[in-house]
């Protein structure tokens, strides 16, 4: 009697146990991430949570991960980083996600990457090049785009081959736009051009009449600007408007948005973008994703939609090359792995920091943004 007893419950145990887990395996995988759909980053953080979404679709098309579909979990930082650190300990703590990807900037990456170390919680930071935020000495937080003093290499390249050694450096006062001039600045150096004009301004600035003044007066052969997207709109148009042409003018971010064009009609043409993705028919990845994007959403892909796509693409090979969804284990993976993504390579040192992703150069060019560099893929030559 005792026996069949315990057979029986025995057998109950196992049945519980049974359905637990087929519970689990229909419970979707939660991804979480803030996004900063109001305030300055809106575009920008639209663009990067539709990529993030369009991964998850094609993911969950294309059957699933360790046997459960993906469900992204978001919330809008309002582009504020107290706030964005406040939900990923939401997301963590209370939502109780599985996963995460990180916020758009530098700013918000650094402030959301204190949290994912506090919890040792592993994150691939989607929109952020700031070398601060990898200077912390953390070990979960992974970097997928190229570092900010790197993305003025090729123009500055570009520039000492044809003999143009006066630089201006503009640049919002940020993170990221500041960590640009500086790379810019050691580049420059290296090259034995001379730094004629260097100023940062407030990144809510949107007045540029006066720099616009300064930088006709410097005289530069090459202007980098270290922006945003609506600075960089507003920075390019008052220097049309002071009636200054650099032989070399180069934005970051602003100019690999469409508006970007449709805001300064002919006065867009020539402005080149120091960029991390492009579209090009020579990339097959990049024009495939490019493609059914807009057939998805009627509108061409941003680059920070790439962003968006790409780090949701490194965080899936992490978590298939671990076979588990144990934080320990993905994040070696995230560590270890070199992997090709959407964006480009993935190699990362031992904090996190990207060591492995190029970069490219775009141009406005009669209406149309092309790339230009490097020369091996690009789809026009530079117009000057």
């Amino acid at each position: 009697m005792q026996c069949r007893a315990f057979s029986i419950a025995l057998a109950g145990i196992c049945f519980l146990l049974g359905m637990q887990h087929a519970l689990a395996a229909e419970q979707p995988i939660r991804v979480g991430v803030t996004a900063s759909l109001t305030g300055d980053f809106a575009e920008l953080g639209r663009d990067q949570l539709t990529g993030i979404q369009m991964w998850a679709d094609d993911l969950n098309a294309r059957g699933a991960l360790l046997g459960r579909k993906v469900e992204i979990v978001h919330y809008d930082d309002a582009s504020d980083a107290e706030k964005s650190a406040a939900l990923y300990e939401r997301l963590i703590s209370q939502d109780g996600v599985d996963l995460l990807l990180g916020p758009y900037s530098s700013s918000l990456t650094l402030a959301a990457s204190r949290v994912a170390e506090r919890h040792n919680f592993p994150m691939v930071a989607t929109g952020a090049s700031s070398e601060t935020i990898w200077d912390q000495g953390f070990s979960n937080t992974f970097q997928i785009d190229a570092p900010a003093g790197d993305y003025m290499k090729l123009p500055l390249g570009l520039a000492n081959d044809k003999g143009l050694k006066r630089i201006a450096l503009v640049y919002a006062d940020p993170e990221f736009p500041r960590e640009v001039a500086e790379g810019a600045r050691e580049m420059a150096a290296s090259h034995g051009m001379q730094i004629v004009f260097d100023e940062a301004y407030p990144q809510e600035n949107l007045e540029f009449t006066g720099i616009a003044g300064r930088l006709k007066a410097a005289s530069p052969d090459v202007v980098l600007g270290g922006t945003y997207f609506k600075d960089s709109v507003a920075l390019v148009r008052a220097i049309r408007g002071a009636g200054f042409k650099p032989k070399i003018m180069v934005m970051t971010v602003g100019p690999a948005q469409e508006d970007f064009g449709r805001q300064l009609g002919d006065d867009a043409n020539d402005v080149m973008g120091a960029i991390a993705w492009m579209r090009s028919g020579k990339m097959p990845l990049a024009y495939d994703f490019s493609f059914r994007y807009k057939e998805k959403y009627g509108h061409n892909a941003a680059v920070h939609a790439a962003y968006g796509y790409g780090g949701g693409q490194v965080l899936e090979a992490a978590v298939r090359l671990a076979g588990t969804l144990h934080r320990d284990a993905i994040r070696e993976q995230l560590k270890t792995m070199k992997f090709r993504s959407l964006l480009g390579h993935y190699r990362v040192d031992e904090a996190g920091r990207q060591t492995a992703k190029e970069t490219f150069v775009m141009q406005w060019q009669d209406g149309y943004r092309l790339l230009v560099m490097p020369e091996d893929i690009a789809d026009s030559a530079i117009k000057y």
